[in-house]
């Protein structure tokens, strides 16, 4: 079976790569995610497509197999810069990711970044379009902050080192709970990587060092993405541990939506990658045609919990980000 799936996963990116070509004079802009599997970046994708209609654009959008495969993505910067007359790039590291970026921005093309930060590049990208991620970081803190009515024990499980976009909402969170004296943070040092199935193993690891009879030690957890959220949710399930703690994780998938109504977690925080593709390409194509853009586009963070999922504004953001 091993073979088939990367012989699909191949085939994914071939086919996410491939557009109608350009017609004479069109602009041409390259798209280029961390991953092109997980629903997250196929909601950039739509809000990159809904940029391309509107402005009568070429889009390409290709990204790597794997989410950190650094070494493919620098090849997909160079490679796309050649084709297309502007970059709109989600680095999977920020100080990898870097120089080839700059090499793209000094032959005259306008880089964009967005979802994840390139480290000291304010001097030669056109704009970085993203969520505020220090903030959303925040926003999880407070909210496990009040489900702890400021006391107790908590944990976080971070993601993966270089990736700018995790490494603010960790920080950000770390930031804010010290706000609440009451609150210990006695694990922040775990890295869960780039896959699932990593996250739930580390996840697993991490559960039963935290272990306390029948429970566990702590009274409160954060992840902070897609990937690791879900891993953990596995781990507690898998260890019979759901809903005794209070979880707050980042980024929406079915499964999550699923864990909330049930309260096994108690909030997750969405992006908007609809309108972080959208306002990627736009930013692009507005520095093509001149015209002034900004330095730095925040596309918001909410939080999701149970009490608020049913929202019009909020079942609209969840429903934008689901299969």
């Amino acid at each position: 079976m091993k073979p088939i799936t990367i012989i699909a996963l191949a085939l994914s990116t071939v086919l996410v790569s491939c557009n109608k070509s350009a017609k004479s004079g069109q602009l041409s802009i390259a798209v280029i995610p961390k991953g092109t599997t997980h629903i997250y970046w196929k909601s950039v994708e739509a809000g990159a497509e809904k940029a391309a209609a509107e402005l009568d654009v070429k889009v390409t959008f290709i990204g790597p197999q794997r989410e950190d495969d650094r070494s493919q993505q620098i090849d997909l910067v160079t490679n796309q810069a050649l084709q297309n007359d502007a970059i709109v790039l989600a680095p999977l590291d920020a100080v990898a990711l870097r120089d080839s970026t700059k090499t793209v921005a000094e032959k005259g093309k306008p880089v964009v970044i967005i979802d994840s930060g390139l480290a000291d590049s304010a001097g030669f990208i056109t704009s970085y379009v993203a969520t505020d991620n220090r903030e959303g970081g925040r926003i999880a803190a407070r909210r496990i902050s009040e489900l702890l009515s400021g006391k107790g024990k908590v944990a976080v499980l971070r993601y993966m080192q270089g990736s700018a976009s995790t490494d603010q909402r960790e920080e950000g969170f770390l930031e804010e709970i010290k706000k609440s004296p009451g609150i210990e943070v006695v694990s922040a040092e775990q890295f869960s990587g780039a896959t699932a199935s990593q996250a739930q193993d580390v996840a697993t690891n991490l559960l039963t060092r935290l272990a306390e009879g029948d429970g566990l030690s702590i009274q409160g957890l954060f992840c902070s993405n897609q990937t690791n959220t879900y891993g953990m949710l596995q781990a507690l399930r898998g260890k019979n541990l759901a809903g005794k703690v209070k979880f707050v994780g980042f980024d929406c998938d079915a499964t999550f939506i699923d864990a909330l109504k049930k309260g096994e977690m108690n909030g997750t925080i969405l992006q908007d990658p609809v309108n972080m593709g959208y306002l990627g390409v736009k930013t692009a194509v507005a520095k093509l045609k001149g015209e002034k853009v900004e330095a730095v586009i925040d596309t918001g963070a909410t939080l999701v919990t149970t009490e608020n999922m049913a929202e019009p504004k909020t079942a609209a953001l969840i429903k934008s980000q689901l299969p």
